[in-house]
Order: structure tokens, then C-alpha cells, then sequence
């Protein structure tokens, strides 16, 4: 009898015990970087899963069960757009039944709406010239300038969802703002002191041009004659003729591509290959201020040589 009535206090106390709060939200995003800004203004109040994994090209995304079952819990879908995963985002929405996710409902966010877009196709495009993005290039998560604007949505997004903690979530908003602020000036002048023509590259896919725009390099080729069309031998040489012309010796891709053509390139003029993440390494603790930071070095540590 004394032992059944210390086990029931015992019971009791746990029972009794403040209990830590669960998050109100749970959210899924597409890519990593998406996830990792959703964390940094959500904070303790949000759960992020991310559906791409970070070594994985976002178009071509294995549409696992695993993914549906998440989708089938998630009270919001944070998406990049501009079409980058149509080719598996919208059957796996769909096999949720989850209304709440559904294109425009309340729970289903497209970011590319917040920012402003490169390369927007002037003329008639077909699939003979490529993958090519009818509303603009959709890679704009490199760029720390756009993540301003897209941060801003998810924070008005989740307060529209969690009234409750709209006020926690400006102030997350309001510290993420002023890092990005930081990093995107620091940044800025630390590439400007670099020679011009020292900030030329050559890229595998066409998927790095904000970071471009943002730090004042120079894209003079892409390995891919057309985006999403590997290279042959002819397209290589072509390449390389162009690197010899403008003394271009730094060739960047993302880790996802294959390296063969843009190796062969390096050694032959004697450059340097720089193979940078494709997305925040959200999954093994990343967040998107050291993922960029990560491109960053990565890009300066080429072009300072």
C-alpha cells in the first residue's frame, strides 16, 4: 500500500508539472533556405520541416509518401514558385487532401510574390530553348537583399495564422532584418575592393545570377548551352574559348550538378572550381546567415587568388 501510494504522488507531481509549450504551427517548405528563414521568424512557436534535401537538385525532388503524410499535417506550405518544383510539388499537395495547403488558401504561401525578378522572358519561350522560367529565374534565395522581402511575408503569414504570437514574430523579423542588413553590406564592399577583372565566372547552370547582382560579378558563360541541356565536347570547347579571351580562371556550380565538364574546364586553364551548397543545410542544424556566409568565402577565396 505505501508503495501504490508514493507511485500515485509520484503521478500526480509529473501531471502537476508546468509542462514546456508546444509550437502552434507547423510548417513545410520546399527548399532549405525556406525553411531556415521560416525558423528564424517563427522561432519556438513554429515546427519547419523541409521537403527537398539539401544535396538535391529542387527541380527533381523524389515525391517519397513520407512527404505526403508531412503535407498531410502541416497547417502551412511555404513554396518557392516561378515553377521551380512543379514537377513534383503539386501531385503530393494534392494526395495530402489537405485544403489548408491548397493554392490560395491562407496555408499555402508562394514567395516568389515578395520579390523582384531577373530575367523574365520578353519573348515567346518552348521547351526547344530549355528549362527556362516563364515568370523569371526562380534561384533568388541566394540573394540576402530578396530574403528581406520574403522573411517580411512569412512573418505576415504566420501572424495571420497565430495572431496569438504576431508580436514575437515582428521582433524575430526585426533581428533577422538587421543580420541581413549587416551581411549584405559587409559583403557588398568586401567583393567591390576585388579588381574587375578579377570578378569574372563562369557557371554550370544559370541559377547563381542574384548573387551576381548583388556582389558586382561578371557572369561570362554557363557550361549548359541551354539550362537543363547537359554539355557536349563542342559546348566545352566553346567555354573554354571564351575563359581564354576574358582571362576567366573561377568557375561555380552547386553541388547537385555534375562536375565533369566544369573539372576539365579548370585544369585545362588552369583555374579553380568552386562548388558551392545549393541550399541552406537546414536538416543538420544550418541556418541561412551561414549558408550564404558559406557561398560567400567560398566565391572570395577563388576570385581574391
Amino acid at each position: 500500500m505505501r508503495k501504490l501510494t508514493c507511485t500515485l504522488l509520484v503521478l500526480a507531481a509529473v501531471a502537476a508539472a508546468p509542462r514546456a509549450e508546444a509550437a502552434h504551427l507547423k510548417v513545410a517548405a520546399t527548399l532549405g533556405d525556406l525553411a531556415a528563414i521560416t525558423h528564424a521568424i517563427g522561432g519556438e512557436h513554429v515546427t519547419v520541416d523541409c521537403l527537398a534535401p539539401p544535396t538535391v537538385d529542387p527541380h527533381y525532388v523524389d515525391p517519397r509518401p513520407s512527404l505526403i503524410l508531412l503535407l498531410s499535417k502541416a497547417d502551412l506550405l511555404v513554396v518557392n514558385g516561378l515553377d521551380l518544383e512543379a514537377a513534383w510539388l503539386h501531385p503530393l499537395i494534392n494526395n495530402s487532401r489537405n485544403a489548408d495547403l491548397q493554392i490560395g488558401s491562407n496555408g499555402y504561401l508562394d514567395v516568389s510574390a515578395f520579390v523582384e525578378r531577373l530575367q523574365i522572358p520578353t519573348m515567346r519561350i518552348d521547351r526547344s530553348m530549355g528549362d527556362i522560367h516563364p515568370g523569371g529565374n526562380p534561384h533568388f534565395t541566394f540573394d540576402p537583399r530578396r530574403a528581406k522581402p520574403i522573411a517580411a511575408g512569412i512573418a505576415a503569414r504566420l501572424a495571420l495564422l497565430d495572431p496569438e504570437h504576431a508580436a514575437a514574430f515582428q521582433e524575430n523579423l526585426a533581428a533577422f532584418t538587421k543580420q541581413l542588413d549587416h551581411l549584405i553590406t559587409v559583403e557588398h564592399e568586401r567583393f567591390a575592393k576585388l579588381p574587375a577583372e578579377q570578378r569574372k565566372v563562369v557557371v554550370y547552370h544559370q541559377s547563381l545570377i542574384y548573387v551576381w547582382d548583388w556582389l558586382g560579378i561578371e557572369q561570362v558563360a554557363t557550361v549548359e548551352p541551354k539550362p537543363g541541356i547537359p554539355p557536349t565536347p563542342g559546348d566545352v570547347a566553346k567555354v573554354l574559348r571564351l575563359m581564354k579571351a576574358t582571362g576567366t580562371h573561377v568557375l561555380v556550380q552547386e553541388d547537385f550538378y555534375q562536375r565533369g565538364p566544369s573539372q576539365t574546364l579548370a585544369q585545362l586553364t588552369k583555374g579553380t572550381l568552386v562548388v558551392v551548397p545549393g541550399t541552406t543545410r537546414y536538416p543538420d542544424g544550418q541556418d541561412y546567415l551561414q549558408h550564404i556566409h558559406e557561398v560567400t568565402d567560398a566565391l572570395y577565396a577563388a576570385l581574391a587568388k
